[in-house]
């Protein structure tokens, strides 16, 4: 299946899930990382259960504090 991924589409087996995505993109800090597929946020009790479809779109978000 054919996915995008930050942007940039990439090849991946189907039924994917995101927890498996995380792992095959290397993600720095998986325990930070925010994910939406489809614009929708995923939550993360669901990374192991959510399995992504052909011409899903995959954003990786980082939330970062910060300020005076």
């Amino acid at each position: 299946m054919k996915i995008k991924v930050a942007g940039e589409e990439k090849e991946y087996k189907d039924g994917t899930t995101v927890t498996e995505l995380i792992d095959a993109e290397k993600i720095d800090n998986p325990l930070y990382v925010t994910v939406t597929v489809n614009d929708d946020f995923v939550n993360r009790d669901d990374f192991d259960k959510t399995a992504l479809k052909d011409g899903d779109s995959v954003e990786f978000l980082y939330f970062m504090g910060g300020g005076r």
